[in-house]
């Protein structure tokens, strides 16, 4: 939880910084693309402190109205944070470039914008970096694209997603500019807002798509329930284990229920010691499973059934 605080913290330190700045040099050259450079760090800003928000409220402890703890509050303000990006950075930055395709002005000063953009390109760098390096030192071994799917910590993808989309944003923002003033096509400036408009859209469906299935109650993966199976079943004790249902309740924290069939023959003080191995065994191969709950069943003997 500490390491995903300082990549937030770095985030917002870098995007208060640049809209600022933004803001001040977008009035003084009228560029619709900074503008919208702007409005996309200003909603950045905020989406950090709403992160810090949901990091502070799902760290809260268990109640009785919520025996599981608050973990899953931190997917509530991640899905918050997604419908920001889209509605009020992508619209507002799309709608900014509409306004200035209708009405375009030419560039007065491209001066100050490159040195902004440049400013920016660097901090926003920097609080990549911080993020990557977050995500690189827990991923394991696992390939980057394949383990940043598999996060289930929004604070750390999100602030990457947020971070590589304004490195972008201020490609595109560049071009704008650059084309507005060099060809004296101040329509391009509008035409960059639009498109940065468009990329803040598109980062927002993937994250409100990865906060979704968490908010619904999304669990490990089918191979990773497989294992799980494979491992209980392999136990001499066991005849047979179902398939475990699960669900994350926490960015590291996940729920695991298991109906497992043991020998009847086995004593009820032996039928307790193998099922909290079976719970340490896994915690072991999975140290994010702390709660596992088995439902112990006993197989009854053949000359019974029949």
């Amino acid at each position: 939880m500490a390491e995903s605080k300082l990549a937030v913290y770095a985030a917002i330190a870098a995007n208060v910084a640049i809209a600022v700045t933004k803001f001040i040099v977008a009035g003084f050259t009228g560029s619709s693309a900074m503008l919208s450079e702007g409005i996309h760090s200003a909603v950045d800003t905020c989406n950090g402190a709403l992160l810090l928000v949901g990091m502070r409220l799902s760290a809260r402890p268990a109640t009785i109205e919520h025996p599981l703890g608050h973990g899953k509050e931190m997917y509530f303000w991640s899905l918050i944070v997604a419908v920001m990006i889209f509605g009020v950075g992508g619209g507002v930055s799309f709608y900014e470039g509409i306004v200035h395709l209708r009405n375009p002005e030419p560039m007065r000063d491209p001066f100050w914008n490159y040195v902004v953009l440049g400013a920016a390109a660097v901090f926003e760098g920097a609080s990549l970096l911080v993020a990557l390096r977050q995500f690189n030192s827990s991923k394991g071994s696992r390939p980057f694209w394949r383990a940043l799917h598999a996060s289930k910590d929004p604070s750390t993808y999100t602030v990457i997603a947020e971070d590589s989309a304004a490195l972008i944003g201020l490609v595109i923002a560049a071009f704008g500019v650059w084309g507005s003033h060099a060809l004296d096509m101040p329509e391009l400036d509008g035409v960059a807002s639009i498109l940065i408009g468009v990329l803040l859209a598109l980062v927002a469906v993937v994250l409100m798509r990865e906060s979704r299935g968490l908010v619904i109650g999304e669990g490990i993966r089918s191979e990773t329930a497989q294992r799980i199976r494979e491992l209980v079943r392999a136990r001499g004790s066991v005849r047979e284990a179902s398939m475990p249902l699960s669900m994350y309740i926490g960015s590291n924290e996940v729920l695991l229920v298991m109906d497992v069939q043991f020998d009847p023959e086995l004593p009820v003080g032996r039928l307790t010691e193998e099922i909290d191995s079976i719970e340490q065994s896994i915690r072991a191969l999975y140290p994010q499973m702390r709660r596992i709950y088995i439902e112990a069943r006993a197989t009854l003997p053949v000359s019974l059934v029949g």
